[in-house]
């Protein structure tokens, strides 16, 4: 039923609308029901002579012989038709009791009718309700001055007959014309408004349905449609590393479930990530540069040109070395080892005669603003080792290094006796396993999704995708984003251990945790 679902998507469904829309608009003054309408406009293309093979319906005009004084004669050709879509009786003519006979007036200003004659009826039947010599009871065509009287003529719709009228005096600067009154209708110059034909409007709603639904329609045809949702191109995702493992594998089930979508991560750390969007953004000069930024935390500079989209609450633990058998730290104690306060691990309650090894992430690292900001509540103490081993300079006795990414704090951490370090709570479980390493508790309060939706663990922080503006709503993208939102991204969000905040049970401790941004 793929093709249903594409005729019921909205793009589709508002193109269909407009076809109708424009369509009916074309066409309204001759197809909307209920309308009554007399219409008429100028001729001047009727032959007049003394043939013999005119006919009843064609009636020959003696007009030259019967009016010898026509000084400034002028000869009119008087259309009169019914191009409404009702039938009109002779009931439905309005007329005053004193004027009772007449259904129609046509005036030919500042000049004198002097004959006139009914002449290409659409149908003979017609002459009989148009005679030019009529009776008190049926006066037929009435010429008096500047006026000619038509009686209350039933026209069914389509039918019209023409006046060919002789009149002389100086008045062809101003048009003839036809007045009266109909009930639940009106009377008009077609001269002013030419409907099109029903062909012609016929060819016009073709080529609209046709022009707007070409896209659809190509769409529809193809061997293998995009699936609702998906989008072709390509989409470089850079930012977190904590969050690269959610990025990856949304982004091959994106690329599985959507043929012609390529996604790349290059994950490189959340600072590096946004300043990457920035000059992709500023390189696309007014364009939409295709890609997207994860951040820990919020992260846009304050550069107006990022749209934040709050994906999840990212969950974060401290690690330390197997060696190091402790599996609970006071917020005091860790604080004093990241301080320089704390320098071997015997200086804690049954702690081993290790040195401490802080292994940390490097200044554009969002982990590590997390870390700073939700546990430290300050900033961490200076580099002073290129190994994460060994001091660089003989004076310093506290060791702490710096490194690119999540997965590297935590392999050198397993390797490094006294070592101890922080990464995204899945990431470190999940080199848990290999035993090189272990959790730490913060003030009896392990790490866990439940911990930071009840707010008892401190720490964890909001997840955030950036975009260089607002993207096309048809764009990769956007519809990347959607994906994320949806339920696949949901479930692998959730996979690796993240809050996602789409899920409508989440969203609640999203807001509380962003504090309304």
């Amino acid at each position: 039923m793929k093709w249903l679902e594409q005729l019921t998507a909205p793009e589709n469904l508002l193109a269909l609308l407009g076809v109708v829309v424009t369509v009916g608009g074309l066409s309204y003054e001759r197809l909307i029901p209920g309308r009554k309408r007399i219409g008429y406009r100028v001729q001047m293309d009727t032959l007049i002579d003394d043939s013999t093979q005119d006919g009843p319906i064609h009636q020959r005009l003696r007009m030259l012989e019967n009016n010898p004084d026509l000084a400034g004669a002028s000869l009119v050709l008087l259309r009169i038709e019914n191009d409404g879509f009702r039938s009109l009786d002779a009931d439905d003519y309005i007329t005053a009791p004193a004027t009772n006979h007449r259904g129609l007036t046509a005036t030919f200003p500042n000049r004198i009718v002097r004959d006139v004659a009914v002449t290409e009826p659409s149908h003979p039947d017609l002459l009989r309700h148009l005679p030019q010599r009529g009776t008190p009871e049926n006066p037929g065509l009435v010429c008096a001055g500047n006026e000619i009287s038509l009686p209350r003529v039933p026209l069914n719709k389509g039918d019209h007959f023409k006046l060919l009228v002789l009149l002389t005096g100086a008045g062809t600067d101003k048009p003839p014309h036809v007045g009266g009154r109909i009930k639940e209708g009106r009377i008009r110059n077609n001269e002013k408004f030419r409907r099109p034909s029903n062909r012609m409007l016929g060819l016009i709603g073709s080529l609209l349905a046709l022009l707007i639904l070409q896209p659809f329609g190509t769409q529809l045809l193809r061997d293998d449609p995009l699936p609702r949702g998906c989008a072709e191109g390509k989409l470089t995702i850079v930012g977190s590393t904590a969050f690269k493992p959610v990025t990856q594998d949304v982004g091959a089930a994106y690329q599985s479930d959507c043929r012609g979508a390529q996604v790349t991560v290059e994950a490189q750390g959340s600072g590096r990530g946004t300043k990457t969007l920035i000059d992709a953004g500023e390189a696309a000069k007014g364009g939409f540069p295709a890609y997207l930024a994860f951040s820990d935390g919020p992260d846009g500079d304050g550069n107006p040109q990022l749209k934040e989209h709050l994906v999840a609450l990212s969950v974060f633990s401290v690690v330390v070395n197997k060696d190091v058998r402790a599996t609970d730290l006071s917020l005091e104690d860790l604080r004093g080892l990241y301080s320089g306060r704390i320098t071997n691990w015997n200086q804690l309650r049954g702690g081993p005669d290790l040195p401490v090894r802080l292994v940390s992430r490097d200044a554009k690292s969002g982990t590590r603003g997390v870390f700073e900001n939700r546990v430290l509540g300050g900033n961490e103490i200076s580099r002073t080792s290129d190994n994460c081993r060994t001091p660089k300079f003989a004076r310093d006795h506290v060791i702490r290094c710096e490194l690119d990414s999540t997965g590297e704090v935590l392999k050198t951490v397993a390797n490094t006796p006294g070592a101890i370090g922080y990464a995204e709570l899945h990431s470190a479980e999940e080199s848990a396993q290999k035993k090189a390493l272990h959790l730490m508790a913060l003030g009896n309060r392990k790490p866990s999704i439940d911990a930071v939706r009840e707010r008892i663990y401190p720490f964890w922080e909001p997840e955030y995708a950036y975009t260089y503006t607002a993207p096309p709503p048809n764009s990769l993208t956007s519809k990347f984003l959607d994906y994320l939102a949806g339920d696949t991204g949901r479930n692998l969000v959730e996979k690796h251990g993240h809050l996602p905040c789409a899920a409508a049970e989440n969203q609640r401790a999203c807001q509380l945790a962003t504090g309304g941004r």
